[in-house]
């Protein structure tokens, strides 16, 4: 039961419940937490929100989750509500950010949200590409440029001493990430496949050596870093994401990396960005993770910190100050 004495609604708009890694996940940990403390779950087709008039619904069904590969879920029976029937919805669901998504943000913005909390904020999620809001930062992230020009891109290439990373604006998980050099014969190719021969912008940085000793993911909660892991590539990689070989470790935050997250915190709270992973190298800042971080498993394996029980305090703590009435009761 809540630390707050109420037994909560917490709706999880994400991926279909079979395909998801009930050891890596983190939006499976968010559940079991929930789900431990009483409270009731619910999942959400990223397809299932409609709106009728100016009223944001969906169709769910209530969900019970349980650390069992393989058998790990059961559902209840399909129903239909207003979205303020929720204390929470959790919009959870997998990069890349298409527009299906797009548009559930959309729906979901006309939540009302003094009577239902939306975790991250709707209107965050649209201005925060993963790729393209680091930028709102300059001060801490590497050299970089967005662009569709190819020529621009080569020219950007001999500024940066013939060295550089190239990614496209909608990637995940590492995917379309290159390592460019500029003696390579396949420079022009690369850049002409990741443009789409100057038609689709791509964003270009400052290539960072330490990434070879990793790239670390620092996860906030409302602002505030409360863990972290570093990402180590393997040897024939140039990235470091953990599905494409990367290895997770144990590592310290430096004075750089909490000066990182104090430049960054009042803009994640002022857009509602309250469960945010970002990126460093080194120095540097290379990514803001908003859409679904995870991580949380892995900072347990390797400290036995358990961030979702802190994720589910904060909600806790945020529900307590909605005004629910008029919400039907919880049945007990």
């Amino acid at each position: 039961m809540s630390a707050h004495g109420r037994r909560l609604r917490l709706g999880f708009v994400m991926d279909p419940l079979p395909a998801i890694n009930i050891d890596k996940d983190t939006t499976f940990v968010f559940l079991l937490e929930a789900q431990s403390r009483g409270h009731e779950i619910f999942y959400l087709a990223p397809r299932d929100l409609a709106l009728l008039r100016s009223t944001p619904q969906a169709g769910f069904r209530p969900l019970t989750v349980r650390r069992k590969s393989g058998d790990h879920f059961t559902l209840g029976e399909p129903r239909r509500e207003d979205l303020t029937w929720f204390d929470a919805v959790f919009l959870r669901k997998d990069p890349p950010f298409d527009l299906d998504f797009f548009f559930d943000t959309h729906i979901a913005s006309m939540i009302d949200q003094r009577r239902t909390l939306v975790i991250n904020d709707p209107r965050g999620l649209r201005e925060a590409n993963e790729k393209l809001y680091a930028l709102h930062f300059p001060e801490v992230i590497p050299d970089s440029l967005v662009t569709s020009s190819v020529a621009r891109l080569k020219e950007f290439l001999v500024e940066l001493g013939g060295d550089m990373i190239v990614k496209p604006l909608d990637g995940c998980g590492g995917s379309g990430v290159f390592h460019l050099h500029r003696a390579d014969r396949n420079v022009n190719a690369i850049l002409e496949s990741i443009t789409t021969n100057n038609l689709r912008p791509v964003m270009a940085q400052r290539y960072i050596p330490e990434v070879r000793t990793g790239d670390k993911r620092i996860i906030l909660i409302d602002g505030k870093p409360r863990g972290a892991i570093l990402r180590v590539p393997s040897a024939e990689e140039t990235r470091s994401n953990l599905h494409v070989g990367g290895s997770a470790v144990a590592c310290e935050m430096t004075v750089r990396d909490h000066e990182i997250c104090d430049r960054i915190a009042p803009k994640l709270r002022q857009d509602g960005l309250v469960f945010v992973g970002i990126d460093v190298i080194g120095d540097y800042l290379t990514e803001i993770n908003v859409t679904s971080p995870t991580g949380l498993q892995e900072i347990t394996q390797l400290y036995g910190t358990r961030l979702e029980v802190e994720m589910i305090d904060w909600v806790e703590r945020a529900a307590a100050g909605l005004d629910r009435k008029g919400a039907q009761p919880v049945a007990r």
